[in-house]
């Protein structure tokens, strides 16, 4: 009689998922068997809506006050750090504000713990902020302690969603490895498809952290769309689609606070992209 040989199981991967947000990066990287081993969000409101759709093991609130010891061992740092330092809406006061410091967290928990790869998320602006010194810092910090890096300017309409929000991904590995970025998608919805009727539009506008409605025809305008004919606002329902939310998604909070928390989110389809070849890469 043949011998039955066990199929050897593929070790897991684990990840971090700093300024969690309500959980992008959490639903992406699950999407693809990684375990999440820690989440750590100072937003009050957004770690209500992160532990009632993620239920963590482990959720710090401030990663200013968070011990290096206390972070379990993981292979992939995942961090949306705060944007509004280097944005438009932020003044670009870069490192000069103290959110801009905050980098400096992430470089000393990858040098404490060693994880074998990172992917980090922040606005476009980054790239060429105060001259590109911003980014010659960020990346002499990285590869100072061995990892290479990699950083790409990723819309989300290149990753199936509706909507452009173009930011900025850096990647890179603790072996010094190269990284190659996946390939563009089409679209897999439209505006039509997402508000249920004719929208001229293919694809919206990028979502903000909420605020005051502009005027539909004003260049700051981000949630008013032509519906049939007629003008609307989205809803919670069709602003988290746009980001590539589940519809099973919980929003506990206010209309106004789930609209703060999707426009401060990621894009799911396209960090889930560059994830996957991210973990095929360890």
């Amino acid at each position: 009689m043949a011998r039955v040989r066990k199929q050897k199981k593929e070790p897991i991967v684990t990840f971090i998922d700093l300024f969690a947000g309500i959980g992008g990066f959490h639903i992406a990287l699950s999407n693809l068997g990684a375990k999440c081993v820690m989440a750590c969000e100072i937003d009050e409101a957004a770690r209500t809506i992160y532990k009632v759709n993620h239920n963590p093991e482990m959720m710090h609130e401030d990663i200013t006050t968070l011990e290096l010891d206390a972070i379990p061992d993981h292979d992939l740092l995942c961090a949306g750090f705060p944007c509004q330092p280097f944005s438009q809406g932020g003044f670009k006061r870069g490192f000069h504000d103290t959110r801009g410091t905050l980098f400096f967290n992430i470089h000393q928990i990858l040098k404490h713990k060693k994880p074998k790869a990172f992917f980090l998320e922040n606005v476009r602006h980054i790239k060429n902020h105060d001259g590109g010194n911003t980014m010659k810092i960020i990346e002499s910090c990285i590869t100072e302690l061995g990892y290479s890096f990699h950083s790409f300017i990723v819309r989300a309409s290149d990753h199936g969603l509706p909507q452009h929000r173009p930011r900025c991904f850096m990647v890179g590995f603790a072996n010094g490895q190269e990284f190659s970025p996946p390939k563009r998608r089409e679209l897999e919805k439209t505006m039509s498809d997402i508000l249920g009727g004719e929208c001229p539009r293919d694809i919206g506008f990028t979502l903000r952290v909420g605020g005051r409605h502009s005027p539909i025809t004003g260049r700051h305008n981000w949630d008013g769309y032509i519906v049939d004919g007629e003008a609307r606002r989205l809803s919670i329902k069709e602003a988290a689609a746009m980001q590539g939310f589940p519809e099973d998604f919980v929003f506990p909070n206010s209309q106004k606070e789930a609209m703060k928390q999707l426009g401060n989110s990621v894009a799911i389809p396209a960090i889930q992209d560059y994830a996957k070849e991210i973990l095929a890469s360890l």
